[in-house]
């Protein structure tokens, strides 16, 4: 199934999109991971959208082929930014897919706005990276040292000679599949003088200005009203198994899926994780 290219205009900014399945399927949209873009749903969207889905895959603002922001990056904003999507599609309720940072964004707004979501699905994520207070000002600090030294950053992107050799980077940094990796890179790639490089924005790589604490993320978790499907890999990003259960105590209605597979499983096997999520979402249909 061939995806559509969006060009969705929010009052903010443009966000570019992916989207797979009928214009009147069921509302779903798809956020991923930290300097990934709308690709990292290439497998597992033609799969949902099978089901009925309307799947649409943002590049969240600063990747892919979205707008960049004038100023740095709030993780908070993220949750304004998806609503604004939502609001310019005319979903008023849709199910929520989210991978990493994505489901880290995901899960702030399902707390945020429980009566706009339907479902909500968590890969590989669940809630924001958390800090004690003792380290706010630390943090702060750190970061506006970080954003000074962004500054001229755009001057000193990585060129890579080839999209073979930003393909091999990527997979060995991250440990995804090959052709998972240039999936991403298909789309995240631009052409400059001299070779390649990543079209995302480098403030992206700016140190978070502050971070929620452990008891900010519960109040969000505890606010979830809808059905919640947590998806784990056995070898996907390391959690703290006390901070895992501690959170996923927080949602009412929620299961737990751990499936074998890397961070970036929904991509390197979108059939195992559709095995898992389709069930799931035609709970709701019935």
């Amino acid at each position: 199934m061939q995806a559509q290219e969006l060009e969705i205009q929010t009052p903010q900014l443009r966000v570019n999109a992916l989207a797979w399945g009928p214009a009147e399927g069921r509302p779903t949209l798809a956020l991923h991971g930290w300097l990934d873009n709308a690709a990292s749903y290439d497998g597992l969207g033609p799969l949902l959208a099978e089901a009925g889905l309307r799947l649409v895959s943002l590049d969240l603002p600063g990747h892919g082929l979205s707008q960049h922001k004038a100023g740095v990056y709030h993780f908070v904003d993220w949750v304004g930014d998806v609503l604004a999507v939502a609001d310019a599609l005319g979903w008023e309720r849709f199910t929520l897919i989210g991978h990493s940072m994505g489901a880290g964004i995901s899960t702030l707004l399902a707390g945020t706005v429980p009566q706009r979501l339907q479902q909500l699905v968590l890969l590989e994520g669940l809630g924001p990276m958390s800090e004690g207070p003792e380290h706010a000002a630390k943090r702060l600090a750190r970061s506006l040292r970080s954003e000074a030294r962004k500054s001229d950053a755009e001057d000193r992107k990585r060129l890579y000679a080839d999209t073979q050799e930003a393909v091999d980077r990527l997979s060995e940094a991250t440990g995804m599949d090959a052709s998972s990796a240039a999936t991403l890179v298909a789309r995240g790639l631009l052409a400059v003088d001299g070779g390649w490089t990543w079209r995302a924005d480098p403030k992206l790589r700016v140190d978070s200005r502050l971070r929620l604490t452990e008891e900010h993320v519960h109040v969000f978790l505890r606010a979830i009203s809808c059905p919640t499907l947590v998806v784990r890999a056995d070898r996907g990003w390391p959690t703290d198994p006390a901070i895992m259960r501690s959170r996923l105590d927080c949602i009412g209605d929620h299961r737990l899926v751990e499936l074998s597979g890397r961070h970036h499983v929904h991509l390197d096997e979108p059939a195992l994780v559709a095995a898992s999520l389709l069930p799931f979402l035609r709970e709701f249909e019935s």
